[in-house]
Order: C-alpha cells, then structure tokens, then sequence
C-alpha cells in the first residue's frame, strides 16, 4: 500500500518510483520541470530521446487527474515534443499515455511518453496500439452509450 508524503508543495507516494524520480530521490536525466511537471529520459529508450512526461502530483491514473493539471502536463508535452524534434532532428513524434495496467501502464503513476520518429526508423506505422478489429456495426449504439455517460 502506498502511503502519502508532503514533499514541499508536493504530495508524493513514498513507494511511486516517479515521485521518488521527482523528488530528486533518485537520479534521473531531467530534460524539464516548471511548478506542475517534470520530464526525464526514458531508462528503456523505444528510440533516442525518449522523454516522460509525468505531474509532480501523484495521480495513479489519467482519469484521476483535474483539468488544471491535464493542461500543464499536456502543454509541457506540446514544448517538450518540438524540442526533441527540433535538437534530435526527429521528423515525427509518437506521444501517448498508457492507463492501467492492461494498457500497458508499468508505473502508476500517470506519464507522457514521447518517441522522437525518424523515417526507416522502424516506429513508422502503429507499433504502440494493438488493433482487436472489434465489430463496427454497432457504432451508433456504442457512441449512444459513450454519450449518455458524458
């Protein structure tokens, strides 16, 4: 079970590798940080330059998250996704974020992951989404249910 800590303004997750990452507690490439976010080099690059964007706050999960800190963490993606292309001459960018475990999520705590692209890199395509080819005949009712949800 994890257990809350106030470091500074920040309330962290004593046992979250990435609020320990931010609170400086254990080393990391920092490649950004501002009062919301705090952005490092992945240890397990998908490609050079493979950067995590992650709150300071800790939020287990993109749903969990305000508005105020979705637009923080969103912005230092969009300033931190054209530095990388533009310092590591990328041509493209794949940016997304894995929620929950069954997505992919090996870190709860909520993370940006942007992979600088170049061309013939071998990331062209989608690499990063698995396609279960789900039935599309039922598209009006699903997008009914989605909509009663909103």
């Amino acid at each position: 079970m994890y257990s809350l800590k106030l470091y500074g303004d920040m309330v962290m997750m004593e046992d979250c590798l990435f609020c320990r990452i931010i609170a400086g507690k254990i080393p990391s490439e920092k490649v950004y940080e501002d009062d919301a976010v705090f952005a490092f080099l992945d240890v397990y690059p998908a490609s050079e330059g493979h950067t995590l964007i992650a709150p300071k706050k800790h939020f287990s999960r993109f749903t969990d998250m305000d508005a105020e800190s979705i637009a923080s963490l969103f912005e230092a993606a969009r300033k931190i996704t054209a530095a990388l292309e533009n310092a590591l001459s990328a041509e493209g960018s794949n940016i997304g974020i894995n929620d929950g475990e069954v997505a992919g999520q090996e870190i709860p705590h909520v993370h940006v992951h942007v992979i600088p692209r170049r061309k013939g890199d071998g990331g062209t395509g989608i690499k990063s989404i698995v396609w279960t080819e789900p039935d599309t005949n039922n598209l009006k009712e699903i997008a009914e249910r989605i909509r009663r949800v909103l």
